[in-house]
């Protein structure tokens, strides 16, 4: 009963001063907000991230060549043989470069990646239009291309680009297929990319180092023992290279570790900011507590009645911490409207998962009453310890 009449008088002094009483309130409401957001925001990242190495598998190994040999470097006959290593599902060897394109405006560079048919399959791309590469095309030289979203939005406008014409570095290729619009990924975006069969980037580009081989396994259990074999035999490839580098001449990445060390500096960062962002609540905190001493000495001649009336310390101890933490409490209500509502904005906006749950809520709730607790101990004893001959006296 006198934990519900306090609360009622609590209510009642906050209602009786509305402007102060959010003023107040504004510091645990931006400390809530901020630490919900922030959390939410390091929470949907992740999930996005995790989401897209979800879909290329957690059976990826990319193999980046880094040797500056210009005798001694991987080529596709080479990579292919690859396949042969027992678990491996798919190989997509790459070569980059850029190359002009001839538009109504002039010339233009546009990214050129020479790979074979096996990249739909590791990269998992989908066709808008037309076709993409087949081992005939890349066992011929084939002078064809399939474009990106963007590519072929700013090459052909809203015209079929799939049988057209288009000019890199002055030879005609033919495109035989459009790339469905990808976004953003780990492995990059294949919008502003134009993909032609490696042999005849090679010619094209006039380049024919391997820059990057990305491998499948057919299931997660053969990751580590596909690695092994290739640690052994690009070491044994690039031996005399290695001995003499002092950085290394290749590296192996799997998709699983790359994923873990992503989820761990993430997480890392969210709670950094987390932290970060509790600390207004600190600075709430005391603004409650600043302004709560104010109250105190306004309402001496109330606390005077009060006691001169039989009310125990107890009794005024307790109303003056519940209104404290009813005023916390209710700026973390709002601040975890505010917090949710942006995070679902962002998450609608980037096309994330939400990262609001209950537990950051909840976090984000407790941490806010706790706060006007301790905040609200020195004003409440204060109170208290009031004499009620010397508020009477004051009056």
């Amino acid at each position: 009963m006198l934990i519900l009449q306090s609360l009622q008088m609590a209510l009642k002094q906050i209602f009786a001063r509305k402007m102060r009483s959010f003023l107040t309130m504004l510091g645990i409401i931006i400390g809530v907000a901020s630490v919900i957001l922030l959390v939410s925001l390091g929470k949907s990242v992740s999930y996005g991230v995790n989401q897209q190495l979800g879909d290329l598998g957690s059976n990826l190994i990319t193999v980046y060549n880094n040797s500056t040999s210009k005798t001694n470097q991987l080529d596709l006959q080479e990579v292919m043989e690859y396949k042969d290593i027992e678990g491996v599902a798919h190989i997509s060897p790459e070569i980059d470069g850029s190359a002009n394109v001839l538009t109504d405006q002039g010339g233009k560079a546009f990214s050129i990646v020479g790979t074979n048919e096996q990249f739909k399959q590791v990269h998992g791309a989908k066709l808008a239009k037309g076709r993409f590469l087949s081992p005939v095309d890349v066992d011929n030289n084939q002078k064809i291309a399939i474009i990106g979203h963007e590519v072929a939005t700013e090459l052909f406008g809203f015209g079929n680009p799939v049988n057209q014409t288009i000019k890199l570095n002055g030879y005609n290729y033919k495109v035989v297929g459009v790339l469905k619009k990808s976004g953003e990924s780990l492995l990059g975006s294949t919008d502003k990319q134009i993909i032609l069969p490696i042999t005849s980037a090679e010619r094209l580009l006039k380049n024919q180092k391997i820059n990057t081989v990305y491998v499948q396994a057919s299931s997660a259990d053969k990751v580590n023992f596909v690695i092994s074999i290739l640690k052994s035999r690009l070491s044994l490839k690039f031996e005399n290279e290695t001995k003499n580098s002092d950085s290394p001449v290749f590296q192996i990445v799997n998709q699983k570790e790359l994923l873990d060390t992503f989820d761990t500096v993430n997480a890392l960062l969210t709670n950094t900011l987390g932290a970060i962002a509790a600390i207004s609540l600190v600075v709430g905190g005391i603004g409650i507590m600043n302004i709560m001493l104010v109250s105190v000495q306004e309402r001496t001649k109330e606390i005077g009645i009060r006691k001169a009336l039989g009310a125990k310390r107890s009794t005024i101890l307790i109303q003056f911490l519940i209104e404290s933490a009813v005023i916390s409490v209710t700026g973390g209500i709002i601040g975890i409207v505010i917090g949710s509502l942006g995070s679902m904005l962002f998450s609608a906006v980037a096309d994330v998962p939400s990262g609001v749950s209950v537990g950051v809520i909840s976090f984000a709730f407790i941490f806010a009453l706790v706060v006007g607790v301790v905040f609200g101990i020195s004003p409440a004893n204060k109170a208290a310890r009031c004499k009620p001959v010397d508020a009477l006296a004051s009056m």
